[in-house]
């Protein structure tokens, strides 16, 4: 087989986002005790990574894809990248990690394969196969366990002879250890320990008030910042009652509206009552007049936000400003402004 062809490295946008969750202090909800790929071998004290068939119902429970590498997380808990992914992660054809996957299970295992057979066995694991086949939405898609992934990620890195990638180097030294599961699981906003779902209460809380709170044929900012107090919210930042980050889209757009003199073009924006659940201090408001916009307005509400809100700085300043006052760790302000890149807000 030729030696691996070296492709270009992961986009910056990408490693931003790992070197984000390395500054980060690891959060708790994630930890590597919390998802168990494998499953303890009966007298080796080893822990085995069991042997995978596309018939049995593993299931995906949730699937991304973060500038070109597929990730996600089986129904058991298990973090992978897809092949493509692990490819780029080691900077080297899509085509040698499947020839990995072929020749896994060979009598006299290539060097290659021996090699990082051993490098997983220091780590304390045995796999009868590199990947697990999952049929999902009527795709077969090839997931490579987070283990698996590391350990061919390190060969590359350093074992390789001629054939080490500089890119594999420098996002082993990113990733090694339980970086790449916790990398893995906060891109596809997943979280083992269930303690996520409390960091979602409060934002729940609200939306649960304001269900439908805007008059037949407008829209509120509240409801339509949904997919960027998501990603704050799953980057670690403490979206709540001292955190509202639709009150800061709300005034930018306020103005944006003012300026542009758009209820010439889409008619006049409205009040409508919004409520703060008991568990916010605002509450002792309510109603609390917000404003709601015509419905013909959304589109071009969709396109500042992206544009001008997100890509223009002004999401950065706001986080900026938290991160000054100590109400917000630098870590969580890099994620989560390296995760909202184009394309991330659909209209």
């Amino acid at each position: 087989m030729p030696d691996d062809k070296i492709i270009p490295p992961i986009d910056a946008s990408f490693e931003a986002v790992a070197q984000a969750m390395v500054a980060a202090k690891t959060p708790k909800e994630i930890t590597p005790k919390a998802a168990g790929i494998s499953v303890l071998a009966g007298k080796s004290g080893s822990k085995e990574i069991s042997p995978y068939e596309p018939e049995l119902d593993f299931g995906i429970e949730t699937e991304r894809d973060v500038n070109g590498i597929g990730m996600g997380v089986l129904k058991d808990g298990t973090p992978y990248l897809n092949q493509r992914g692990l490819a780029r992660l080691c900077g080297v054809q899509n085509a040698h990690i499947g020839t990995i996957s072929s020749q896994w299970a060979d009598n006299e295992p290539k060097p290659r394969i021996a090699a990082i057979k051993a490098i997983l066995a220091k780590s304390g694991y045995l796999s009868a196969k590199a990947h697990i086949e999952i049929m999902h939405n009527g795709i077969v898609h090839y997931c490579y366990p987070a283990e698996i992934c590391l350990a061919v990620l390190e060969y590359y890195a350093f074992d390789a002879g001629t054939n080490c990638q500089p890119e594999a180097r420098d996002n082993f030294r990113l990733l090694a250890g339980s970086k790449l599961r916790e990398l893995i699981y906060s891109q596809v906003g997943y979280d083992p320990s269930g303690k996520l779902n409390q960091k979602f209460q409060k934002w729940h809380e609200r939306l649960a008030r304001n269900n439908h709170a805007s008059p037949r044929g407008f829209f509120d900012v509240f409801t339509e910042a949904d997919t960027v107090i998501y990603e704050l919210i799953v980057a670690g930042a403490p979206v709540g009652d001292t955190m509202i980050p639709d009150g800061s889209i709300g005034i930018h757009w306020g103005k944006h509206w003012e300026f542009n003199g758009l209820e010439r073009k889409f008619g006049p924006r409205q009040r409508y009552a919004h409520n703060y659940p008991d568990s916010h201090p605002q509450s002792k408001a309510n109603p609390v007049p917000a404003w709601c916009y015509p419905i013909d307005a959304l589109g071009q509400y969709r396109t500042w936000l992206q544009d001008v809100y997100i890509e223009g700085g002004k999401l950065k300043n706001y986080l900026s400003g938290k991160v000054a006052r100590g109400e917000l760790p630098p870590s969580v302000a890099q994620l989560a402004i390296a995760t909202m890149t184009p394309g991330q807000i659909e209209g």
